[in-house]
C-alpha cells in the first residue's frame, strides 16, 4: 500500500514539475521589396546576429494578443536592436520562432522570437 501510494504522489509530481510545451520554427520572407541583390563578389560582411521577441499570456484561454501583433512586436524589436541606420546594413536569413508552453486550459505561455544576420557591403 505505502509503495503505491508513494509511486501515486511521485507520478503526480512528475506531471505537475514537468514542462508542457510545443515549439515551432518558420522560414519566410516577410519582406516583400523587389531589391535584389547580387554577391558576385565579396563586397559584404556579417556584422551578427540580432533577435526580438513578444510574450503573451492565457489565462482559461482568455487574454493576451493575437500571434500577428506578438509578430509585429518582436520584428520591430529586432530591427531597432539592428542598427540598420549605422551604414549599408540590411537584414538576411530571417527566423521566426513560436513556443507555447504552460499548463492548457488554465495556463498558456506564447513566445515569438524573430531573428536574422545583419550585413553590411562594402562597396
Amino acid at each position: 500500500m505505502k509503495k503505491s501510494i508513494s509511486t501515486i504522489v511521485v507520478m503526480i509530481m512528475m506531471v505537475v514539475i514537468s514542462s508542457c510545451g510545443a515549439g515551432r520554427a518558420i522560414m519566410r520572407n516577410q519582406n516583400q521589396s523587389s531589391t535584389q541583390v547580387h554577391l558576385k563578389e565579396n563586397n559584404f560582411k556579417v556584422i551578427g546576429s540580432v533577435s526580438g521577441s513578444a510574450e503573451a499570456k492565457y489565462w482559461v484561454l482568455i487574454g493576451g494578443r493575437k500571434r500577428q501583433q506578438m509578430y509585429n512586436e518582436a520584428y520591430a524589436e529586432m530591427v531597432k536592436s539592428a542598427g540598420l541606420m549605422d551604414g549599408p546594413r540590411a537584414l538576411v536569413n530571417l527566423l521566426t520562432e513560436e513556443h507555447v508552453g504552460g499548463v492548457p486550459p488554465f495556463f498558456l505561455k506564447r513566445t515569438i522570437t524573430v531573428s536574422g544576420h545583419v550585413v553590411e557591403f562594402n562597396r
